[in-house]
């Protein structure tokens, strides 16, 4: 049973930074994925078997996903926050056996399997 567990959520101001972490060993794909209050869920950021990841529009330049070396924990850094990055985050694996594009796991067209609880991020301007 993969168990994925997410922390490092919380209330900064505009301009801050986070940095999450979810913890569970994997070593296929991974992502992060956000659910604004009121709006539906999008990719934030994924990350490949080989290392490479992809970021949403929004989070290129301010987001970096990476891995620890033992690939036990995924982490978002997140800087320059903005109130409009206001929402639930939660972390994604899946075994990606097809080896998706990054971008079908980053729009959500390929379903991945587990899911943490998630860790809210509130941004105040």
């Amino acid at each position: 049973q993969v168990q994925l567990t997410e922390s490092g959520g919380g209330s900064v101001q505009s301009g801050g930074s986070l940095r999450l972490s979810c913890v569970g060993y994997w070593n296929h794909c991974m992502g992060w994925f956000r659910q604004p209050p009121g709006k539906e869920r999008e990719g934030v950021a994924v990350i490949g078997v080989d290392g490479k990841a992809k970021y949403a529009d929004f989070g290129r330049g301010r987001f970096t996903i990476s891995q620890n070396g033992a690939k036990t924990t995924l982490y978002l850094q997140m800087n320059s926050l903005e109130p409009e990055d206001t929402a639930m985050y939660f972390c994604a694996a899946d075994y990606c056996l097809s080896r998706p594009p990054l971008e079908r796991l980053l729009r959500g067209d390929y379903a991945m399997d587990y899911w943490g609880k998630g860790t809210l991020v509130t941004v105040s301007s």
